[in-house]
């Protein structure tokens, strides 16, 4: 199998791959063509079918399919000319193959996790990570293979993982600098914060948007997802029950990145600037990581400024 980061101009390709959108168009001469990105855990790859023929059998969006056609370079990137196409069988393809992976050992990033869940010393929080993180092993299984994004940043297995740990290990640093924040509430805010994204965004292969996550959006669903455990739990004071669902609500700072609530709580605060130094931080490793390119790579409408790779000087 030829993986996609390593495709260029003149290769014929003749493989499996995931289809991981598919846009039908019109040329100008009133034609119907279809443009498809398709994926491996590598990458994506631009393709076009120019020619809807009976070599190309029908197919939908995260089908996987097997697909004939040559490479050429189109604005500077690799572009798949589909001549062939068709679904492809069961046996023909492994999906852990196709699917987008973190670089990190999964596993592992879940022990340092469990290892900051034990620096909560308050019962009732504890007991509240517990809940999710070591007595629910469906939730434990779906949360280190679900994806933090669709594409912006951590869009593959293990991102929410992946992002949620950082985010806790910066938190848990700022509580050995401030001494006025409380550590327990900190941790607990930050491995809770995108908790809501296991339901804001579907499984792979799709990946995608779900009705809720469109229409009521992840802070949301994570403070519904956490005030009700806690409810069953029980034994919670109103006032710390209230401090960590504002820490929820208020993490992405501001009114219009989508917060129902600006931070008002040193907490609040502190799991604000750790949440959005891990999103911006992988914002720029992601997009570095496609280039070996030293020049400015143009602006980045996530990050509001052109950016580059440091020198090696």
């Amino acid at each position: 199998m030829l993986y996609i980061k390593d495709i260029h101009e003149g290769h014929h390709i003749a493989q499996v791959l995931l289809c991981r959108q598919k846009v039908s168009g019109t040329t100008k001469t009133g034609r119907t063509y279809y443009s498809l990105k398709l994926q491996d855990r590598t990458g994506q790859l631009d393709a076009k079918i120019w020619d809807l023929t009976n070599s190309i059998e029908n197919f939908e969006s995260t089908d996987f399919v097997f697909v004939e056609g040559d490479v050429i370079n189109y604005n500077g990137a690799p572009q798949l000319n589909i001549r062939r196409l068709r679904r492809a069988e069961e046996g023909e393809y492994d999906q852990k193959e196709f699917i987008p992976s973190s670089g990190l050992d999964i596993d592992k990033m879940y022990e340092e996790l469990l290892w900051l869940i034990n620096k909560v010393e308050h019962p009732r929080l504890h007991a509240l990570l517990n809940s999710f993180f070591v007595d629910d092993p469906k939730f434990i299984e779906d949360f280190k293979n679900h994806s933090a994004a669709k594409a912006v940043h951590h869009g593959f297995r293990g991102g929410l993982l992946q992002h949620t740990l950082r985010v806790a290990q910066t938190c848990y640093f700022f509580s050995l600098q401030y001494q006025m924040l409380n550590r327990d509430l900190l941790i607990t805010a930050a491995i809770f914060h995108d908790i809501g994204k296991m339901r804001e965004l579907s499984g792979f292969p799709e990946n995608d948007y779900t009705d809720e996550g469109q229409l009521i959006g992840h802070i949301v669903i994570g403070y519904g997802m956490v005030k009700e455990r806690m409810e069953a739990l029980g034994g919670f004071s109103e006032k710390l029950k209230t401090e960590l669902l504002h820490c929820i609500l208020a993490h992405q700072g501001q009114l219009e990145y989508g917060s129902p609530k600006i931070p008002s709580l040193m907490e609040a605060v502190a799991l604000y600037f750790a949440d959005d130094a891990d999103a911006k931080l992988e914002i720029m490793t992601e997009e570095f990581s496609k280039t070996a390119s030293m020049d400015f790579l143009g602006m980045n409408r996530f990050l509001g400024t052109n950016i580059r790779k440091t020198s090696k000087e």
